[in-house]
């Protein structure tokens, strides 16, 4: 069983969560942080800002940068412009390769929820979701999450075979129960 201690125990631990939209990576990400009491980074929360205005790649980047500086960070996102920074220094990469089926459904569900709400996604930006822009918008969440399960798919595999990342350790889980018993393999040490 793995055991870890956290920053406390003078280990770093630097963990990028990927995987398609809507497979749970930042909740999975979040529950990590919190057993291992690392800071958690949302990249979405870092990327999008008011009115859903996009960084330039410039800005993006020193943001990030200066968001996982630190020894230890469960970061969650893809964001495949910015792999030069996030696996500089990363550990572990926890690719959730849930089905389509599943993420799909998830996606809806998250979609769902959000418009109905209208919580305000990341603190600061006003940014919320719309059943317009949910579901019946060009710029759809749900749209792309259709249009890219497999690319992203297929990104994520080719980067666990790619030679120049055999320094990152990589973790494909494959369900929710996978998922579980993994976060479960991590214990404190009181």
């Amino acid at each position: 069983m793995r055991r870890a201690k956290g920053s406390s125990s003078g280990r770093s631990l630097r963990f990028n969560v990927i995987g398609s939209s809507g497979s749970g990576k930042s909740t999975l990400g979040r529950k990590l942080a919190n057993i291992l009491n690392i800071p958690f980074v949302e990249i979405d929360a870092i990327f999008w800002g008011p009115n859903w205005q996009e960084p330039d790649d410039e800005e993006f980047f020193e943001k990030l940068s200066k968001e996982i500086r630190g020894d230890s960070w469960v970061l969650d996102g893809n964001y495949t412009r910015a792999t030069h920074i996030k696996w500089e220094r990363v550990d572990t990469v926890i690719w959730l390769d849930y089905s389509f089926l599943r993420t799909f459904i998830q996606s809806v569900k998250r979609a769902t929820k959000r418009a109905y709400t209208k919580e305000e996604l990341w603190p600061g930006t006003g940014n919320k979701e719309s059943f317009r822009q949910s579901f019946f918008s060009k710029d759809s969440i749900i749209l792309w999450s259709v249009q890219n399960y497999w690319i992203i798919r297929d990104r994520c595999q080719l980067a666990m075979e790619d030679e120049k990342f055999a320094h990152i350790e990589f973790v494909r889980l494959t369900s929710p129960s996978d998922a579980e018993r993994y976060l479960r393999s991590f214990e404190i040490k009181a």
